[in-house]
């Protein structure tokens, strides 16, 4: 029976790719340079403004520009930070399925905390996570397994009994790392880490609810 889930926040609780990416072009737009088509951008989303920086500019940390750009990306997106982001769909009925069953359950992103704790309090869910940790609430972000460690000690969930969801290739090596079990989500961003499959997800789901099924069969009941 496990103790405790945890989600990943961009990509696999949340669609925020359209203020992401409109941040994105927002910024091409002042720096002279074409919009691009959400589509395009949104596989760089998870990876935050270095996907997204890379994405449009094709530049990479380090770049004479790159800190510029970065920060006013930054700016752009603090104002626009829920404009259009929202719950995946079958997220609301996910939730409300492990709160009935008594599973606790968290947030671990790689999301800084002055863009998480808005963004997730916008959405409506600060009243309902018991916990959040974000890219700079330990010293190492993911792929490291120290986040999830850290939100499962403060869940009081033992890792191996706890389940880490997430959309990115550094989530489930993460996950892994932490001795949780992974779950893959492919209605999420995905990036550029290779076919899903390969990853070593313990468990791919293409909608929510595969999630709250796989629990309730885990627990011996539907």
């Amino acid at each position: 029976m496990f103790e405790a889930v945890l989600f990943d926040l961009d990509g696999t609780l949340a669609d925020t790719a359209p203020d992401l990416g409109g941040a994105a072009n927002f910024l091409l737009q002042e720096e002279g340079r074409p919009q691009q088509a959400l589509d395009k951008l949104r596989p760089y989303t998870s990876q935050g403004v270095r996907g997204l920086l890379k994405a449009g500019f094709d530049l990479d940390p380090g770049a004479p520009e790159y800190d510029r750009l970065a920060q006013r990306f930054l700016e752009i997106y603090a104002e626009r930070l829920c404009d259009q982001s929202t719950l995946f769909n079958g997220i609301p009925d996910l939730l409300d399925q492990l709160e009935n069953r008594g599973l606790s359950w968290g947030i671990v992103t790689n999301k800084r905390m002055r863009f998480t704790d808005p963004l997730v309090k916008l959405l409506g869910l600060t009243p309902r996570t018991r916990c959040v940790v974000s890219g700079d609430t330990t010293p190492e972000a993911k792929p490291s397994a120290r986040p999830i460690l850290y939100a499962c000690q403060n869940l009081k969930a033992d890792p191996v009994r706890s389940i880490y969801v997430g959309d990115d290739l550094r989530d489930i090596q993460a996950g892994r790392a932490a001795g949780c079990f992974t779950v893959a989500v492919s209605y999420g961003y995905l990036g550029h880490n290779g076919p899903l499959e390969t990853w070593g997800a313990d468990l791919i789901i293409d909608h929510p609810s595969e999630l709250a099924d796989y629990v309730a069969s885990c627990a011996g009941q539907k």
